[in-house]
């Protein structure tokens, strides 16, 4: 392409006729945009995994230096990327001292477990009529790795698959609003709930919960896959901070 003037700016010959430079201009600053975007994204789910796997852990500080090194990147992502996480309510950015894995009080985790009861109920009551034989299948190939997991006590294997066990049942069920509401409280939750697992026994007990709901599921019973669901949620928070109603920090 050839440049030539314009009568106040300079233009660019192409086969679709003149076009002004500013718009060649303009699409790379979106390009760049898009770009810093994509890169925000992709640190964010980084920074997400590093604490669902327990890789950073509560009161951890984000060394903005340091993971824009590992991850290959300038510090602007990252920055951008903390901004998402303290939205999402899994940092806290302190003034003048900087970027901390948040910390959850008790009573803070207790009341996730309870809201996360109630939704997990409604998606247990919302699948069990409408699913079909390939998500059953799916569902139990899940249970029949999450088995092998925890009879070797791999719990970094078993955690994975257990969140893609009750993200499943929540996407199956179609509606997105719970979709949304459930992953926001699942990602806040990954501050704590590796926790029960950690606990003799629990991976086991938590796969056998899992095969009675699939079992609800696959009867197509509403009222008991919203129930069991329901139980499931509320074993790991008795065992955690003990019953509704009782005294918690």
């Amino acid at each position: 392409m050839d440049l030539t003037k314009g009568p106040a700016y300079y233009r660019v010959s192409t086969c679709m006729g003149l076009i002004p430079m500013t718009a060649f201009f303009d699409a790379a600053e979106a390009l760049n945009i898009r770009r810093t975007e994509s890169l925000t994204s992709l640190v964010r789910r980084e920074l997400e995994r590093m604490i669902e796997s327990g890789e950073l852990k509560g009161g951890d500080r984000l060394n903005e230096n340091l993971l824009a090194t590992k991850l290959g990147v300038s510090r602007g992502p990252v920055r951008e990327a903390c901004r998402g996480l303290e939205q999402s309510g899994l940092v806290d950015v302190i003034v003048n001292r900087g970027v901390f894995v948040r910390t959850l009080s008790d009573r803070e985790a207790a009341e996730l477990y309870d809201i996360r009861a109630s939704l997990m109920r409604l998606a247990g009551m919302t699948l069990a009529p409408i699913i079909v034989d390939w998500q059953i299948a799916e569902l139990r190939s899940l249970i029949d790795k999450m088995e092998v997991a925890a009879e070797q006590d791999d719990l970094n294997t078993f955690y994975p698959l257990n969140l893609q066990f009750h993200h499943a049942i929540t996407d199956y069920g179609g509606n997105e609003r719970l979709v949304a509401l459930a992953s926001a409280i699942q990602r806040e939750a990954h501050l704590f709930r590796r926790r029960t697992l950690h606990m003799p026994g629990r991976m086991l007990a938590s796969n056998a919960e899992h095969k009675s709901i699939l079992a609800a599921l696959e009867a197509h019973d509403a009222l008991r896959a919203g129930a069991e669901m329901e139980a499931h949620v509320m074993n790991s928070r008795v065992l955690l901070f003990g019953a509704p109603g009782q005294q918690t920090r």
